[in-house]
């Protein structure tokens, strides 16, 4: 088997799903179109070599459908021998998409692909495509699928994370992404050009939030509950005599656009196209947690990949975890006890935003810009699907 590497990252800044968000003026293709011109011409990299694009999006409806892997390189004319899978896991899809890549090329199947994701929330919001286990509560709770916000609030009663205790992570999030960006952090952040004008900065982040602010919003999801969510948990956890719903708006993560895309290949790219690999790719699972938790996966996907590739939680340098709502990170350091320095060191979804097929790649990215600023060697990126799903990428640092 060959071993694959990550030669490059970049990704568009996140901004706010309204339509004076930043990026709302263009299409998802012609977003994910100025990121590969953009990785290209940093790379000096002849798009003909590039095997396939692989990206994964969540709601591949209206703009987003028709898999815009394929059809945002024609786009950019890029030359038509360049293949395209878009896929879905639900917000681990761009994990999933690197690790598939990856495959291809430890596999010999391919030696150059571009793998991320897109989700342009403000023009394709949540469940625009009307799933019907989204869409019909009593047709989900067969299936044992439940709305995002339920699962969440299930995790903080099954760990006694209390409101505070979610309200923390939150406020932590917030500071730690405000000082990211006012640091420079972000590295591979570039500047997307719009009929307006440009956008070079995450737009979620909100520096006038204090803890006073966090405690004072109202739980965003008793109606949910209410409405059967509840009795579906409380019936499948006999142990438990309430579901407490502890997450607001300013404890969940932020709905925004966004698009990221890294170049994965083999050793040949750095002898053919003298390009340097940043990281090697190590590993990669997915794995399914509880259904009824519902964005718990990202932390079994941690364990499964601390376990296989026998690594304690301190041989990490950097870990970059979905912020799926605030109690998924509680239950991660009660159950691992990551040390909180190498824990989303730059903020998470909380406070930057959570643009769902892209979720995964920009967090790769934050992670591979993190291992470079503090002389890091090991990393590991995890995001949660629904219905308990998680995916995670194990990465080692080139020197």
């Amino acid at each position: 088997m060959t071993d694959a590497y990550i030669y490059e990252s970049i990704r568009s800044p996140r901004t706010k799903a309204k339509e004076s968000g930043g990026l709302h003026e263009l299409t998802p293709s012609e977003l994910l179109a100025q990121l590969y011109e953009t990785l290209a011409r940093r790379q000096n990299l002849d798009p003909s070599v590039v095997s396939e694009i692989i990206l994964g999006c969540v709601t591949q409806y209206g703009e987003q459908a028709a898999n815009i892997a394929k059809t945002s390189s024609l786009l950019a004319r890029w030359p038509a021998t360049v293949a395209g899978m878009t896929l879905n896991r639900f917000c681990s899809s761009s994990i999933d998409a690197i690790s598939l890549a990856a495959l291809k090329v430890a596999a010999g199947h391919s030696s150059v692909v571009l793998a991320g994701g897109v989700e342009m929330m403000s023009r394709v919001p949540l469940m625009a495509d009307r799933a019907r286990v989204f869409a019909d509560h009593e047709y989900g709770v067969s299936h044992q699928v439940l709305l995002m916000g339920a699962g969440a609030d299930l995790i903080a009663e099954r760990v006694g994370a209390s409101r505070a205790d979610c309200d923390a992570v939150a406020y932590l999030s917030h500071q730690r992404a405000l000082r990211a960006q006012h640091e420079g952090r972000f590295t591979s952040v570039v500047p997307i050009k719009t009929p307006s004008g440009s956008v070079s900065l995450d737009e979620c982040i909100r520096p006038s939030l204090t803890a006073e602010r966090l405690a004072a919003m109202p739980p965003a999801f008793l109606t949910l509950g209410a409405a059967r969510s509840d009795a579906v948990q409380l019936s499948q956890y006999p142990e438990l005599t309430k579901i407490a719903h502890v997450h607001t708006a300013g404890n969940s993560p932020a709905m925004c656009d966004a698009a990221a895309v890294l170049l994965v290949g083999s050793k040949m790219l750095a002898s053919d196209q003298g390009l340097t690999p940043k990281v090697r790719i190590v590993d990669s699972v997915t794995c399914c947690g509880e259904p009824l938790e519902v964005v718990s996966g990202c932390v079994a996907a941690t364990k499964a990949i601390l376990s296989r590739n026998k690594l304690s939680p301190s041989d990490v340098d950097v870990f970059e975890i979905h912020e799926a709502f605030a109690a998924t990170i509680v239950k991660l350091q009660r159950e691992l006890e990551i040390d909180s320095a190498r824990l989303n060191i730059n903020g998470g979804c909380i406070a930057l935003g959570h643009p769902r097929g892209a979720t995964g790649a920009i967090m790769a990215g934050t992670a591979i810009d993190e291992l470079m600023r503090c002389d890091g060697s090991i990393g590991i990126i995890a995001a949660s699907g629904a219905a308990g799903s998680g995916s995670a990428l194990l990465v080692e640092r080139c020197y």
